[in-house]
């Protein structure tokens, strides 16, 4: 038994990734436990369970990742990204914070909370692309998959740990204080970049600072059929699947009539799934043909979901979607990073998480009113058909592999 765990946990070894995993983790707990809060705060203080508004909310979270697009990814290919980093995080717990405070003194009201999402969505736009290339620096692109794929586990982990505690917390002192627990985190992982011996990092190639950087890195993708691919299943799920706060929040309120731990505990369910697809990546390769997987185990996971007749059932259901998300993101990371040349990986990761974050501003809205004017399990359903046709889209990438060979060193093709 201790060979494969040694193969699952390897990127452990590595003291500088043990630390940011430390770190990463205790602000991840505190993120999730701020998500199922918000979510919260807007569902049942500052409106009458208005799906619309939370689906409002995260348009406002995710819009910067497209707005600011021609920036973000140019940032991770050009500046040190310890330090980018510890600039993104640290706004990031100060907006934290300053929600905490409002919440807390009983002043917030929906269009501050409308302000502080999106002035946290551009932090966290610049922050996603080079959190998720400064993996590399850590471990280097041996360990990577392995590394991305625990970096999954990590979050998963708190999102099973976070949303429980956050339903407790919400309980029994106010919803504020979620924001400020959450603000109080990122000191975690401000620490870890900070302890980390800068003589094991593995800095790879700065990109050159000239004029057309951001269209150089669309044009690089454009050119490969395989990232067109990938990132068009992103825009299917990450669109209108990957809005489990509509999802969740609804089916717990309106279907389910539960309370925030009934809430808190369903989104905790649904982590126990993406641990274990996350476990599941660890363990593997990332091919082509694993995507395919996730994105049609998604799509049933959604019908289940949507037709679940009990409070039980559904969350079960929530646990199969969280282990085909977690094949299918954790895949399309992997791939992404070991097909793209190093200096080229801020660009392409910008472009990923602009395209499965950013898509959220049009499909939140769209999910959300489907959900207020034909009922929660109908707006599982859109989730339903996005992963259907991601895995169509898969099959169609993987039957033309032949005919889009690389045509340059750094661009492998894995399928």
């Amino acid at each position: 038994m201790s060979a494969p765990l040694t193969g699952v946990f390897r990127s452990l070894r590595s003291h500088n990734y043990r630390l940011w995993t430390a770190g990463a983790l205790v602000s991840n707990v505190g993120t999730w436990m701020q998500r199922i809060a918000q979510d919260w705060l807007v569902l049942t203080q500052l409106t009458h369970h208005d799906a619309s508004a939370v689906g409002t909310v995260m348009a406002l979270q995710f819009g910067p990742q497209l707005l600011l697009l021609p920036w973000t990814g140019v940032a991770a290919d050009r500046f040190d990204q310890r330090r980018l980093l510890m600039a993104t995080q640290a706004a990031l717990g100060a907006l934290a914070l300053a929600l905490g405070a409002l919440t807390v003194t009983g002043v917030v009201t929906l269009s501050e909370l409308y302000v502080l999402a999106f002035l946290s969505g551009c932090a966290s736009a610049f922050d996603a692309p080079v959190r998720q290339t400064f993996v590399s620096e850590l471990v280097g692109d041996a360990d990577l998959s392995n590394a991305v794929a625990l970096n999954s586990t990590s979050f998963n982990a708190a999102r099973m740990i976070g949303p429980a505690v956050s339903g407790i917390v919400i309980a029994s002192v106010g919803t504020g204080w979620s924001f400020v627990i959450n603000g109080a985190s990122f000191g975690a992982v401000l620490a870890s970049l900070a302890f980390l011996r800068r003589s094991e990092l593995r800095p790879i190639e700065r990109a050159r600072r000239t004029k057309g950087s951001f269209v150089e890195g669309f044009r690089y993708v454009w050119r490969r059929p395989d990232l067109r691919a990938i990132l068009l299943m992103l825009f299917l799920i990450g669109t209108f699947g990957l809005n489990f706060p509509i999802f969740i929040s609804t089916m717990a309120v309106r279907v389910f009539h539960t309370d925030a731990r009934g809430y808190g505990v369903l989104t905790s369910i649904m982590a126990v799934g993406t641990i274990s697809g996350s476990l599941l990546a660890a363990r593997r390769e990332a091919r082509f043909s694993s995507l395919l997987v996730g994105g049609g185990v998604f799509g049933l996971g959604c019908t289940l979901a949507a037709i679940a007749p009990t409070y039980g059932l559904f969350g079960a259901a929530l646990a199969v979607i969280g282990v085909a998300a977690l094949t299918f993101t954790t895949g399309t990371n992997s791939l992404m990073q070991l097909s793209t040349e190093s200096a080229m990986r801020g660009r392409v990761m910008s472009l990923r998480v602009a395209i499965a974050l950013g898509g959220t501003p049009l499909g939140a809205p769209i999910v959300g009113w489907v959900a207020d004017h034909f009922g929660p399990r109908w707006s599982l359903g859109v989730g339903a058909a996005a992963g259907f046709a991601a895995a169509l889209v898969a099959v169609w990438a993987i039957a033309r592999r032949e005919s889009t060979p690389p045509t340059r060193a750094g661009e492998e093709r894995v399928y």
